[in-house]
């Protein structure tokens, strides 16, 4: 179960609650290694200071399952744990404190002058260790005196005992690395781990063990029943001293660090301080394949240079999954393991004293480091996240796809690259079983396999996709459900109900335009409108439904009485033979129109292509296509154009005319054309024959055009005679118009102010409204033009305002044309019989600026 601490490690922000634990980030960190990524995005390692000051320099760290071991220069051992915020003091030893190791679990802590111990996992508990195995410098007293640096087994056992007395009765030396005329070193790193069980043996065990420039290699049986006696295993290479492999280089300490992917697993992968550099590489623990080396896929990483050509050693290393951590004296330093390059550098104060070294928490998969004074925490969060772009480059494509099965944008990049390879290297099959599983384009796709002329991988391309897409409609379907329920839902709730029922008409007219009639019906039964029908409706599918239900079709007609327009029904009662010509309506054409002439036009099917050009209403074309095959199928052609068409009608017709003259040479055909289309005459024709061509060929046409021209000019006369009658009757209605007159009562009023007409000046109307000439202008003028009203005040002000007596300013002969000018402009027609009337039938009665002035009278 997880730990609160282990919580907020998952976390990206929040308060840290536990006091050992500072901030994230407690001093600026240079990162100029990391890729361009998004700014939310959690950086893979980020430091945390412990918050936590010993009271003299840290010798060494050691840190298991969230327990981190101190042991401090004034020879006490301390342990935290971040889980339980506590500090124990364990122990004060009377002897320097060389080094400290602590096993997987956090049960157990050994501290001696010892440089590596390798632990049993497979039989930890609270009490014991059991059989676990010790790297040496100089070893115990007789070692001390012959400086051999032995490698010890040993068993810890409960209370203090370890800590007491001599260490002799608790282990034997099983193997001497140096005993072989080798350079003496000491071991700085040790390991062992048991093989899977076989049938043959399930007593296989591996050692590896690393001095400052070696590495040892010890595979063989180890035997036992409680504890594990490993003495079998080395006695096979006392004779035979085991293989090694060596580094150049100089180094005054080295480390081997493991990369387990869970607590109790198999190290996958390690890591090996050298003097040339870090040399890591791959563990192959396949039962099958054992020999001397199990170690794969090594390399080395050589430091960096300075500008003078040297290089700064690490202090330390780690591994992790994908990454090396090498520290220096100022900094800690994260390498791709797959490319090689850093990723991450983090340079660390100096005022915190010179690092000493790294370890990696196996169980919570944390990195610490250490100085003198300080203690530093890094999180590992998402280490895997650019991991398949990696191995994509690198052409792992199943790796790659492992790594990114989560996120289906970089899968389909994957599946892409990995498709277009097996494509180029004419793997076609299995290149159009990736092709299906990504999002390329299917006719890209499709295409690429038909230009290579693979039907056979096309066709698995097809069925891959299809079963893909099937999946798909499956989920679609169900989605779909998902939102009708929703949108009923929606649609039923109280207060959208109530909207809807007060905008019946554009909920309705919504949800049609979008062709959902299931919902539709749904609507109108939760409206209750039951008595809606859409009419259009009837007109679209009657046709459909007279072929299969003809009796039920009818009898709804009926039921709908007035409802329906019969005409809008006839195309419905309309049956055509299914035998008959195909539709020429280019829409209804199940074929492209152009892609089949140009088909017939280069396999020369000249009667093809006219039929075409006519479908396509290129009926000039059609007929100059004719004329180079066959006269009469250009008479076809010419009679297809509509009839209201005659321009057009007329010119083919001529076309075919000009050909047969001036082509084939014969008058008395093209005489004929006359006969078989209305639209030409003789004139017509006429300009397309040569200067001397016998006359008798067209003497019955000309006489016929003659006999029509003397019948047109025979009712043009007498339309000329009935014209010449009317301007006569005209003129008279005038004549007799000017000396009518009109008798005026005395008592009339006028039409507008209703007072008496004779006050003033007047202008009487044959429907007898009379009105005063004022009155008359003021309800003019609104209907008149600008100009108009301009017009109409200035010849008011000419004829009313002047005094009568000035006969030099305004004489009688010019008082009658301004008279007649007005008249014209207001007296044309009668206010309220005219055309005006008629125009203002949009205009109120009563206009808005008047409405509350009206209103208050007839309150």
């Amino acid at each position: 179960m997880a730990s609160i601490l282990d919580q907020y490690l998952q976390a990206s922000s929040g308060e840290n609650l536990n006091p050992f634990l500072g901030p994230d980030v407690t001093e600026p960190i240079s990162t100029g290694y990391f890729e361009v990524k998004s700014q939310d995005e959690v950086p893979i390692f980020q430091r945390q200071k412990i918050n936590f000051r010993p009271p003299s320099n840290i010798v060494d760290v050691a840190v298991s399952n969230n327990i981190v071991g101190i042991a401090l220069s004034n020879n006490e051992l301390m342990r935290l744990d971040l889980a339980n915020p506590s500090v124990d003091v364990t122990k004060r030893v009377d002897d320097s404190i060389h080094g400290i190791f602590m096993d997987p679990t956090a049960r157990h802590m050994i501290g001696h002058l010892i440089n590596a111990v390798a632990w049993n996992k497979s039989k930890l508990t609270e009490s014991s260790t059991q059989t676990i195995l010790l790297g040496t410098t100089k070893g115990y007293p007789a070692v001390v005196i012959n400086s051999i640096k032995p490698l010890k087994k040993t068993e810890v056992e409960p209370e203090e005992k370890f800590f007491q007395g001599g260490l002799e009765k608790f282990w034997k030396q099983l193997y001497n690395v140096n005993a072989n005329g080798d350079p003496e070193e000491s071991i700085y790193g040790i390991m062992f781990e048991k093989f899977p069980a076989t049938p043959k043996s399930d007593r296989k065990y591996f050692i590896m063990v690393s001095t400052l420039s070696r590495m040892y290699q010890f595979i063989g049986d180890a035997t036992g029943t409680d504890g594990l006696d490993f003495q079998p295993l080395f006695a096979e290479y006392e004779n035979n001293p085991a293989p090694f492999l060596q580094m150049p280089g100089c180094l005054e300490n080295s480390n081997l660090a493991l990369f387990y992917p869970k607590l109790r697993s198999l190290p996958k992968s390690f890591a090996w301080l050298t003097g040339s550099g870090v040399y890591f590489g791959e563990l192959d623990f396949n039962p099958q394949e054992v020999c001397d080396n199990i170690t794969t896929e090594t390399r080395l990483l050589q430091y960096k240079t300075t500008e003078g050509g040297d290089f700064l050693p690490a202090i330390s290393v780690g591994i992790t999954g994908f990454h090396a951590l090498m520290l220096y004296a100022n900094r800690l330093e994260a390498v791709s393991l797959l490319s090689e390059q850093a990723v991450f550098e983090d340079h660390i104060s100096p005022r915190h004293g010179a690092m000493r070294g790294l370890c990696i928490d196996s169980a919570r998969k944390t990195v610490w480091v250490f100085s003198d004074s300080a203690i530093f925490q890094y999180h590992v969060t998402r280490e895997s996240r650019d991991v398949w772009h990696m191995f994509l480059e690198r052409g792992q494509f199943e790796l790659a796809k492992e790594y990114c099965k989560e996120n289906p944008a970089n899968l389909d990049k994957v599946l892409t690259k990995q498709a277009e390879e097996l494509f180029q290297n004419k793997n076609y099959t299995k290149a159009a079983k990736c092709y299906a599983q990504t999002q390329v384009s299917f006719e890209e796709v499709a295409l690429k396999f038909i230009q290579a002329e693979e039907r056979q991988a096309l066709r698995m391309f097809l069925l891959k996709k299809m079963d893909s897409l099937k999946k798909e409609e499956e989920q679609v379907a169900s989605k779909r459900e998902d939102l009708q329920d929703e949108f009923r839902k929606f649609l039923a709730q109280t207060k959208v109900k109530t909207c809807l029922d007060q905008n019946r008409k554009t909920a309705y007219n919504l949800i049609a335009s979008h062709g959902d009639v299931e919902n539709l019906i749904f609507f109108a039964m939760l409206m209750q409108d039951f008595e809606h029908t859409d009419t259009e409706l009837y007109y679209k599918f009657s046709p459909v439904l007279m072929q299969h239900i003809p009796r039920p079709t009818v009898s709804a007609w009926i039921e709908q009485k007035k409802k329906l327009d019969p005409r809008k029904l006839i195309p419905a009662l309309v049956h055509y033979h299914q035998q008959g010509k195909s539709a020429q309506d280019p829409e209804e054409v199940c074929y492209d129109l152009k892609y089949a002439l140009r088909l017939c036009s280069e396999h020369n099917k000249q009667r093809a292509c006219v039929h075409i050009y006519s479908t396509m209403g290129l009926f000039e074309e059609a007929v100059d296509l004719s004329l180079k095959v066959d006269v009469e199928l250009a008479k076809i052609q010419a009679q297809k154009p509509p009839e209201d068409d005659e321009v057009l009608r007329k010119k083919l017709w001529l076309r075919i005319a000009r050909h047969v003259v001036e082509e084939e040479g014969d008058v008395k055909k093209a005489m004929e054309f006359l006969n078989h289309c209305e639209l030409l005459k003789i004139e017509d024709i006429l300009p397309f024959f040569q200067d001397f061509v016998t006359i008798d060929h067209f003497k019955d046409a000309i006489c016929s055009s003659l006999h029509e021209y003397n019948q047109h000019i025979e009712e043009l006369k007498s339309e000329m005679q009935e014209a010449t009658e009317s301007a006569k009757t005209i003129r008279s209605d005038i004549h007799e118009m000017r000396n009518k007159y009109s008798v005026v009562p005395a008592q009339e009023k006028c039409s507008v102010c209703s007072y008496p007409l004779l006050t003033r000046a007047f202008y009487v109307f044959p429907c007898h409204h009379a009105f005063h000439s004022d009155c008359l202008k003021d309800e003019m003028i609104p209907t008149l033009k600008e100009k108009q009203r301009a017009k109409v005040q200035e010849l008011f002000s000419q004829l009313y305002k002047t005094p009568r007596s000035d006969s030099s300013t305004v004489t009688s002969t010019s008082r009658g044309s301004l008279k007649n000018e007005l008249d014209d402009l207001i007296a044309s027609e009668c206010l309220y019989c005219g055309e005006i009337m008629i125009r203002t039938i949009g205009q109120p009665f009563i206009l808005p600026e008047e409405y509350d002035s009206v209103l208050e009278s007839w309150l």
